[in-house]
């Protein structure tokens, strides 16, 4: 008989005692034995969240075998992979290798079956034997490992069409497009900073299809590099090149494309700090601010949107939401542009 689990995971928190999972210090993550509502999974490969390695590369000074050694210290310190300066995770892909009894007949799983986790590293226990490959430009590690989805624990069985790789950086960012089209209506503006990210073109294509041929898609991209693919792409209007932390300087530029009239909603994808002002300066009054990136600082956007005398709605990315996984996998099925673009990005 397996022992019975808390559906959030509690079991499995050392340490601070009655915390949850993701704000624990520490996890259990010794698999010899698997509580009765936990799928065991051998993980392959790690999508590690775009905030947490942009800081882990540059305290590697990108050094691979230093990020190697960061991840792995990481995990075993903690018991999953919670970036202790970000905050942030990821999530994995695995095959499932064992179902606790309490799961069985519940949940569409069998042994074998290849999964991505849709909850984030920072909650997972983890445990990673050896990392065998680090995937610098699209935040992937392969590895050899095992991790536990708990009760709670939401997943996606991998689709057959389209590569693995692909669906991994695809799922991590899911959340952002199923919140953009819950966002959006017929004949917004909305302005995506961050553009040419994963996630910003996701948003860019969403907000696309809801806005419809009377709203405007504004696409922000940080320097001049990329640009082109963004300009390229048959679902964005106008592409704007600027800095999404000099906020005055962000102001001029949508004032100018908009003629004053701003943004009804913005989508804020940016992986560094100081980015919430710029999102909110160019949000119209009442408008929406959607903060998906995890470098957010939500005290800033708040005292900084009172500062300016801002009466806009702020929403935290939430990195879940119903039908978000495939919502996003379809975006790949119906552009023909992205599906091109992406595979040379994260596939295989």
């Amino acid at each position: 008989m397996q022992k019975p689990g808390n559906k959030y995971g509690i079991h499995r928190v050392l340490e601070p005692a009655d915390s949850l999972p993701q704000s624990a210090l520490r996890v259990c993550n010794d698999f010899s034995e698997i509580y009765d509502n936990e799928i065991l999974c051998n993980v392959t490969t790690l999508n590690i969240d775009a905030a947490s390695f942009v800081d882990i590369k540059e305290h590697a000074a990108n050094n691979p075998q230093e990020i190697a050694r960061i991840m792995m210290d990481i995990v075993r310190q903690f018991g999953k992979h919670k970036n202790p300066r970000t905050g942030s995770g990821g999530m994995f892909i695995g095959k499932v290798k064992r179902v606790g009894e309490a799961l069985k007949g519940k949940v569409d799983l069998k042994e074998g079956d290849c999964i991505a986790s849709l909850v984030s590293l920072s909650l997972t226990p983890l445990r990673i034997d050896e990392i065998l490959k680090i995937h610098m430009n699209k935040d992937q590690v392969e590895i050899r490992g095992q991790a536990v989805l708990f009760e709670s624990g939401v997943w996606a069985k991998l689709p057959e069409d389209i590569p693995a790789s692909l669906a991994l950086a695809l799922l991590d960012v899911a959340g952002a497009p199923a919140q953009v089209d819950r966002l959006v209506k017929p004949g917004d503006t909305v302005a995506v900073i961050g553009a040419r990210g994963k996630s910003g073109l996701l948003c860019c294509y969403q907000a696309k299809k809801k806005v419809g041929h009377r709203g405007r898609v504004i696409g922000i991209v940080h320097r001049e590099e990329g640009r082109e693919e963004v300009e390229e792409a048959p679902f964005v209007d106008t592409v704007l090149t600027g800095q999404a932390d000099c906020a005055l300087e962000l102001l001029e530029k949508v004032e100018e494309a908009t003629g004053g009239k701003l943004c009804d909603v913005v989508i804020n994808c940016v992986s560094r700090e100081n980015c919430e002002m710029g999102s909110i300066v160019i949000t119209k009054d009442l408008g929406k601010v959607y903060f998906f990136s995890m470098a957010t600082s939500f005290t800033k956007a708040a005292l900084g949107a009172e500062g300016v005398g801002k009466d806009v709605e702020m929403i935290i990315g939430n990195g879940y939401c119903r039908g978000h996984a495939e919502l996003t996998l379809n975006i790949m099925r119906e552009s023909e542009y992205l599906r091109e673009l992406y595979g040379k990005r994260y596939g295989e």
